[in-house]
């Protein structure tokens, strides 16, 4: 029955496992278990650092990063996209869930994996339902803005275990006098470990690859030498942690126990009282969860001219975060940095997910006891070097250059996260995206246009030198026409026919104009009654075929006084003033 390709292409679509699965080979096969092998071995202390970050048991971490690698290979499109904990949704999940139970404690375990629960199927829902447009209203610049005070945050929380310190905090304030006040208990032995791996971490980033081929190493072996860098830094931390017995004797904290065997099964709560505290946090962990792994998506299917389909990416999204909440984790979606490191290790489909899972299943059941005396400042160290990357003040330039509007929304995102915390910041991030829209579609770009001489072109007459004809007005709207827009351009209308005496027509020449809502319509038919009251007749140019369909429906046309022409040219042939009527004038550009 799978034979057959018709059921095969139906299947496909929900399942695209179905799709790349058919053409899977010997050559996708090698090509998939290097780069698993490469990403386990990057997962492993990431995995680890980022469950501590959310305030979860470092186990944790390896368990969100098992089911979900599976299940998003299944559902998912991108062929190198690698799901898993990822900084900021870790951070916003210790900023959900910090406040509903202790650390640790069994109710705090609970509420992570029913936050991952409604994250999923969130993200599910928009996908059946095709609403992954939503996710374009958060800008790019509010998200650089958004992630850029979100490092600042992560490094800012990690520094207690680099220090040795009890701190803690949900903003930057917060975060900074809690340091201040705990200085005094700085362990410094710790803090010689956490700064020694951030230092080392740092220059593996930069330094260790051209090391490696200065020695005549293969591009390849370096590369993947270079990413093994935090693997170096635990096995070291932990080996002299061990050998010292560090924990005991210098009181270096340690992530110490850590269940060796499967994932545990595990069932969310349904708790309405603790839906009811999750479903915000959750819906914004959903997007920009979702707006980062598409982002990521995209950028590396178009390296090898593929393509990805957000609105399944939805569901394999979601099917990920559905996993991990029946397998002990908390919310995932898809990484920047182990992404790149798959794509760039050769990964040739989602097998090579799949794999890295088997990868991390080995290490929860051999590995785990190894781990027992790795130092929480080499995770933090971790931590730190991986979302300093992700701080871009550059954005601030090159918005404040571009578009002031923009630049107001990164600026106020960056402030609110840091003075009052990511849920604050986020949501903020949204709010601005869309008021910045609604305010510049509010005023769309309007000019008054004229002929250019011996041409049919017809130009802004605060640009370029043209002919006007005093008794026609050409105004051209570029921007669709909406309820938010309809009345500015009623009034802006008004004005320009008071201030023309000898005015008989006014063309509304509408080439960008891809919609027009029924508010907008209202407007246009107020516009044709008060022309007509004055004299004057009210006509429309070059009106896409789309929107003159939907004119048609209603009785608007009949009641236009003057006519719609197909092109702004014969609009001007058709409407220009008799010689003794009124003059050409020519207008001169500012």
């Amino acid at each position: 029955m799978l034979k057959d390709p018709a059921l095969l292409n139906r299947l496909a679509r929900v399942m695209p496992v179905f799709d790349w699965g058919r053409r899977y080979d010997r050559d996708a096969l090698g090509n998939d278990l290097v780069a698993a092998v490469i990403v386990t071995i990057m997962l492993i202390p990431q995995s680890l650092a980022y469950a501590l970050l959310a305030g979860l048991p470092a186990e944790t971490g390896i368990y969100a990063s098992i089911a979900p690698i599976v299940l998003y290979a299944i559902f998912g499109t991108s062929r190198a996209l690698a799901v898993g904990p990822v900084a900021v949704v870790s951070l916003m999940t210790a900023a959900a869930i910090g406040n509903i139970a202790e650390p640790g404690s069994p109710e705090l375990l609970l509420a992570a994996v029913t936050l991952a629960f409604l994250s999923g199927a969130f993200l599910i829902l928009l996908g059946v339902f095709r609403l992954g447009f939503l996710a374009n209203f958060l800008s790019h610049p509010v998200i650089a803005g958004f992630i850029t005070a979100s490092g600042i945050l992560i490094a800012m929380s990690q520094l207690r275990h680099v220090l040795g310190i009890s701190a803690g905090g949900a903003n930057l304030p917060e975060l900074l006098r809690s340091l201040f006040e705990h200085l005094g208990e700085v362990n410094w032995v710790t803090l010689a470990i956490g700064v020694s791996a951030t230092a080392f971490l740092f220059w593996v980033r930069k330094g260790l690859m051209p090391l490696l081929l200065s020695t005549g190493m293969k591009p390849k072996l370096a590369g993947v030498l270079a990413k093994a860098g935090p693997v170096a830094a635990v096995f070291v931390t932990t080996f002299i942690a061990w050998v010292f017995n560090l924990n005991e004797t210098a009181g270096v904290r340690v992530v110490g126990d850590v269940p060796q065997g499967l994932p545990p099964l595990t069932m969310p709560s349904f708790s309405p009282d603790l839906l009811g505290q999750l479903i915000g946090p959750a819906v914004l962990i959903s997007i920009i969860g979702f707006v980062e792994s598409v982002s990521v998506a995209q950028t590396l299917a178009a390296r090898k001219r593929q393509r990805i389909v957000p609105d399944q990416e939805l569901i394999g999204l979601g099917a990920a975060n559905v996993g991990a909440a029946f397998t002990g984790g908390y919310p995932v979606t898809g990484g920047f940095a182990r992404s790149v490191v798959n794509f760039d290790a050769g990964a040739e489909t989602p097998a090579a997910g799949a794999y890295t899972a088997v990868g991390l299943l080995l290490a929860a059941m051999l590995l785990t006891p190894l781990i027992y005396n790795l130092p929480q400042a080499t995770l933090a160290a971790t931590i730190i070097v991986a979302v300093l990357s992700l701080v871009d003040f550059s954005i601030l330039k090159k918005t404040w250059v571009y578009s002031r509007a923009d630049f107001a929304a990164v600026s106020a995102t960056i402030a609110l996260t840091l003075l009052f915390g990511v849920e604050v910041g986020v949501t903020a991030g949204v709010a601005l995206s869309i008021l910045i829209h609604l305010y510049k579609s509010s005023r769309p770009h309007m000019a008054v246009v004229g002929r250019v001489p011996g041409t049919e072109h017809f130009r802004n007459v605060k640009r370029h030198k043209v002919e006007i004809d005093e008794t026609v007005l050409t105004l051209r709207v570029d921007e669709s026409l909406y309820f938010a827009n309809a009345r500015y351009l009623e009034d802006s209308l008004y004005d320009m026919v008071a201030a023309r005496p000898k005015l008989k027509h006014v063309v509304l020449m509408c080439p960008a104009v891809n919609e027009i809502d029924m508010s907008a319509l209202e407007s246009l038919e107020a516009i044709n009654e008060r022309l007509h009251a004055l004299g004057v007749n009210f006509h429309l140019s070059e009106v896409k075929g789309p929107v003159m369909d939907r004119l048609r429906r209603g009785d608007f046309l009949h009641h236009l006084s003057g006519k719609v022409f197909l092109s702004q040219h014969q609009a001007a042939l058709e409407l220009a003033a008799k010689p003794s009527q009124s003059r050409i004038t020519t207008s001169q550009p500012n």
